[in-house]
């Protein structure tokens, strides 16, 4: 979907990857607050917290966004 000429199907398959990748994140979070991660994160929390509300910001952008061109998501 990402290759369409058609922009809504490029704005479904954008809005579906961050949608796919912030689910991940969160995921990996709640493993770590859970004390459940088989690895050492790099970064500290705070840039994880940083991300994942960018994430959740754009993520509600591309929805009004939606609403608003008419892209049924």
């Amino acid at each position: 979907m990402m290759n369409s000429a058609d922009y809504k199907e490029r704005f479904k398959a954008e809005y579906q990857q961050v949608v796919i990748r912030y689910q991940k994140l969160a995921a990996m979070l709640q493993k770590w607050d859970g004390g459940e991660l088989n690895f050492t994160p790099a970064c500290p929390r705070s840039t994880y917290n940083m991300q994942i509300q960018a994430m959740t910001d754009y993520i509600a952008a591309l929805e009004a966004r939606a609403v608003m061109e008419g892209v049924e998501l």
